[in-house]
């Protein structure tokens, strides 16, 4: 009985190793494309708010050197990335390149719109941490954007993509 307890304990110790194993040689490509597809949708969505949508960027003030374009100008050039980026990254096309074009965007999204008018301490600034409409800014998800654009930057496309294609070629 002891010899059966200890086979299924190794069986049951080795299965991590093991799944690890078969993820790496089988599923290893579909975190990038995963992480493409949900970046595409959100920044696609929010270009097409803009296509459809009211220049509302003269109500806001954005850091140097953003500031120096006229709105209509840097409202143009926000809503062609967000629309032409969320194809590119569904391609995994240029993927690297995108990804930091849209990190640009959204740093400069975070200090326009996103970010506290108004804080004094770290503790005030930590309620912008978060997804709402209290006046306290909701830097949250563009940061957690951020995030997930960097690591696309710093890893590629993955494999499912015309970057990968085009590297083998």
């Amino acid at each position: 009985m002891d010899n059966a307890n200890n086979t299924l304990l190794t069986s049951l110790l080795d299965f991590p190793l093991w799944l690890s194993k078969q993820l790496d040689r089988q599923a290893h490509g579909f975190a990038p494309l995963f992480l493409r597809l949900l970046l595409a949708y959100e920044f696609a969505e929010s270009g097409l708010e803009k296509l459809h949508g009211e220049n509302w960027f003269a109500d806001l003030t954005f850091p140097f050197p953003i500031n120096l374009l006229p709105v209509n100008i840097s409202w143009t050039l926000a809503t062609g990335l967000e629309l032409l980026a969320p194809l590119a990254l569904i391609l995994g096309l240029a993927t690297r390149f995108f990804s930091i074009a849209l990190i640009v965007l959204t740093v400069v999204a975070i200090a326009a719109v996103h970010w506290p008018s108004e804080w004094h301490s770290f503790a005030e600034l930590w309620q912008g941490y978060a997804i709402t409409d209290r006046g306290y800014g909701n830097f949250k998800l563009p940061l957690m954007y951020v995030f997930m654009l960097s690591s696309l930057a710093l890893s590629g496309s993955g494999r499912f993509s015309i970057d990968a294609w085009l590297k083998s070629k």
